[in-house]
């Protein structure tokens, strides 16, 4: 018997300590990791196991690693999250941005960028998320959330987005309730009038659901104020979303005469209402965010609202908005906080975001090129708005590799010894 119990005994340690010793699946090696939730900003490596995050140390010996990736003078970040977007491709070609032709297949932008998750800023409402979660959630590579629409069509666009009897809170919240892993709030776009109602109405199914809601705060003459739109309408943790625009139909937070930010804009702020970039085609200029910028004002979260419009205009891609803001003045963690942690904590999903242990290991790894990278080597990067305002910066962000659930997606340049082309899982 004492046999028995001392062959069991060492039969379990030795399992033990080959489980111990199984190689890493993934190492990146002397990278200079950036992970704002863990207060990380030093060169560290990184280890990857089983899709996990394995270890995140000063030296990991990658030993027998399946591959080894060489890091050295990058950025090793969490996988970029981009709360604002527009997925709901399809064939029909009146409906715009639901199930329409001016959205775009997640997978193809996404990776080549860093960004590993996604919100779909309303595209659906409940008459059609099911169809979207098919034919796009659940057929992506990418993570894809999803913001429902207060409006039961979603972005069909015309008079469908000004359908007031189509914003049904309840309808709104038990689809959001049906779905959980996929819908993270509830989007108000595009309404135009001088009307709170479909604030409210979208704000209401917020509560029903406990989750944040995303105004893009449509247009009407005279402008609805965003005073009481912030202080009276929202809660925290609410997200107004293209917050440096300026067009004349929606009141910017800048003060055009005095190029300060309104007081209440910092008083909204500190009560924890998100300001998002939400760049998009026309939603974003410099005249708003320069000035901002110097007064201290950064935004929380830095998304795109890419759509097949903004992409080919002055927005671009994820990493230009981030370098924009680099060109700005905001320093580089703080771009990378509010496009990775803070996004993770304004959709309420803090599992995301950043690089623990044992978190789902979604990786970006970029490179920060200066300007001798820059067209004709004039040693600077130019960077515009749609209304051809230009500024220059030194420093341009471009991405290296991109990791998704511990799988390279994306791999530039061959960095990662051995390179193996990855099939698309089936």
């Amino acid at each position: 018997m004492l046999k028995r119990f001392l062959f069991v005994l060492a039969f379990t340690f030795l399992a033990g300590t080959l489980a111990v010793a199984q190689p890493y699946h993934i190492v990146i090696k002397n990278g200079h990791v950036i992970d704002p939730k863990n207060n990380i900003d030093a060169v560290m490596d990184v280890a990857i196991q089983d899709g996990k995050i394995a270890k995140v140390a000063k030296s990991i010996d990658a030993t027998g690693a399946r591959q080894v990736v060489n890091a050295k003078g990058l950025y090793v970040t969490p996988g970029l999250i981009d709360i604002h977007t527009h997925v709901f491709f399809g064939t029909n070609m009146d409906q715009t941005y639901s199930n329409g032709p001016n959205a775009l297949p997640p997978d193809g932008f996404t990776f080549r960028n860093g960004v590993t998750t996604i919100v779909d800023a309303g595209c659906s409402g409940w008459r059609n998320f099911e169809v979207f979660k098919k034919q796009t959630i659940d057929a992506s590579q990418t993570r894809v959330l999803a913001l429902l629409n207060i409006v039961g069509n979603g972005m069909r666009g015309g008079t469908f987005e000004q359908n007031i009897e189509d914003m049904d809170p309840k309808a709104t919240a038990e689809v959001a309730k049906k779905y959980p892993d996929q819908v993270v709030g509830v989007k108000l776009a595009h309404f135009n009038g001088y009307d709170w109602t479909p604030t409210d109405r979208a704000v209401e199914a917020g509560k029903l659901i406990d989750k944040p809601v995303m105004i893009d705060f449509g247009g009407s003459k005279p402008t609805l104020p965003i005073e009481e739109l912030f202080l009276k309408h929202l809660r925290p943790g609410d997200i107004f979303t293209h917050c440096f625009g300026q067009l004349a139909t929606r009141e910017p937070i800048l003060d055009v005469t005095t190029n300060k930010l309104k007081p209440f804009v910092w008083e909204a702020q500190k009560k924890g209402l998100i300001f998002d970039v939400g760049y998009g085609g026309i939603s974003f200029s410099f005249s708003q965010a320069i000035p901002a910028l110097k007064g201290g004002f950064f935004p929380n979260t830095i998304s795109t609202d890419i759509h097949t419009g903004s992409m080919n205009n002055a927005m671009k891609d994820m990493l230009n908005v981030m370098s924009k803001f680099l060109a700005m003045g905001m320093d580089l963690k703080s771009v990378i906080k509010a496009s990775t942690w803070n996004p993770a904590l304004a959709i309420k999903r803090p599992e995301l975001g950043h690089l623990t242990e044992g978190s789902e290991a979604d990786v970006a790894i970029l490179d920060l090129l200066d300007g001798k990278f820059a067209v004709r080597d004039t040693g600077y990067f130019g960077y515009f708005d749609y209304t051809g305002y230009k500024i220059e910066g030194k420093q341009k962000l471009a991405c290296e590799m991109t990791i998704r659930k511990g799988r390279i997606v994306y791999d530039l340049n061959g960095i990662a010894n051995p390179v193996v082309v990855q099939q698309r899982p089936q």
